[in-house]
């Protein structure tokens, strides 16, 4: 059997069947960053594809199932508020990775739907974490928002910007999904999930993400309503679909499957990889049938994809932190295995990277 990665509470170190495991193993390079810990969080609430199919009698929950892959989501209480889903991510993270909020000096929160507008998220996190004087601000790639805040959080510690770094996400798309659109009502679910960047000879060695977009396709996935050329609705109300997600289910299909395929074939150039070295996939938790086209296309087998979509749903930003903190929480990782984490946003947003566990 091969033997699990093993934390040494208060350390930057694991420790592998024994014996210190180092990024030295890795790469020359000296300068490494390394995931201490991960957690995730999702709310009580699970609603399942039976009360989303009361506004739609001409669908069925086999039909759903199949061109989802969703069987449930979860959906936050009234009084439940994204920082509070994120806090508990947060805090997950931090035991797991033998380390208190004190220690942290950065906040990165990876949203498209903060609790407010101004201030950012992350400095509300900064306030309940007891961490005033700590670097916060938000982050907007849509679903590939935690990714793209890994990679910043990553190059704040190479630079010397930040010691350790908070990357933490949380989204409640049930606040703004239209529950009589088909193309989105049965998609969206609520969740949060974070992991501690410290710079690090040891650990869970995070490379570069590699990041990009298509600005051609900006109008495949929108909330049009919200922001300044919208800022509410009309006196009439006949506007109010702009304040929901809206998407063009086809459009997204062929660029996604096309999108997720480039940035994992683009990773295993980069770090100059084959299918057969990788042992997971963890990626953004979009749809079960593009997941599975994705898999024909790179030629790495579906049961080597994290796939949480059935119990958690689309969760934008949060969805390949909680998938992620899912399998760890799970034990399904082994120590040395190589991770790649692949997504897809509005925007479009590209992004991939490789993580060795």
């Amino acid at each position: 059997m091969t033997s699990r990665a093993t934390w040494r509470p208060g350390s930057l170190e694991w420790t592998w069947g024994g014996a210190p495991f180092s990024s030295a193993d890795l790469s020359t390079n000296s300068q490494t960053v390394c995931i201490a810990g991960v957690g995730h969080a999702a709310p009580a609430t699970i609603r399942p594809n039976s009360e989303i199919l009361k506004a739609f009698p001409h669908r069925t929950e086999d039909e759903m199932v199949r061109l989802t892959g969703i069987r449930e989501r979860r959906h936050a209480a009234d009084d439940e508020t994204a920082t509070d889903l994120a806090a508990i991510a947060v805090q997950h993270a931090l035991t797991q990775a033998g380390m208190t909020a004190s220690q942290i000096d950065g906040v990165i929160m990876a949203t498209i739907i903060p609790d407010q507008p101004v201030p950012s998220a992350a400095s509300a996190l900064a306030r309940r974490l007891g961490i005033p004087r700590a670097l916060a601000f938000d982050l907007n790639a849509a679903c590939s928002g935690w990714l793209y805040a890994l990679e910043v959080g990553r190059s704040f510690i190479l630079s010397g910007t930040a010691q350790n770094v908070i990357v933490v996400t949380a989204e409640l798309l049930s606040r703004i999904t239209n529950p009589e659109d088909h193309e989105t009502a049965f998609l969206f679910g609520d969740g949060a999930g974070a992991a501690i960047l410290t710079p690090a000879t040891g650990g869970h060695r995070l490379y570069r993400m590699g990041l990009g977009g298509d600005a051609d396709q900006f109008d495949a996935i929108q909330r049009p309503g919200g922001g300044a050329l919208m800022p509410w609705p009309s006196a009439e109300g006949g506007d109010i679909e702009h304040f929901y997600l809206q998407m063009n289910g086809t459009s997204v299909f062929k660029h996604a499957v096309v999108g997720f395929a480039e940035q994992i074939q683009q990773t295993l150039v980069r770090e100059n990889l084959t299918v057969d070295d990788i042992a997971w996939i963890v990626p953004h938790q979009a749809n079960a049938r593009i997941l599975t086209a994705v898999s024909k296309r790179v030629g790495i087998p579906y049961d080597k994809f994290v796939v949480t979509i059935s119990k958690y749903g689309n969760t934008s930003a949060a969805s390949v932190s909680m998938a992620l903190g899912w399998a760890a929480e799970e034990g399904i990782f082994n120590a040395g295995d190589k991770i790649i984490f692949c997504s897809v946003g509005a925007g479009l947003t590209f992004a991939g990277g490789l993580l060795v566990w």
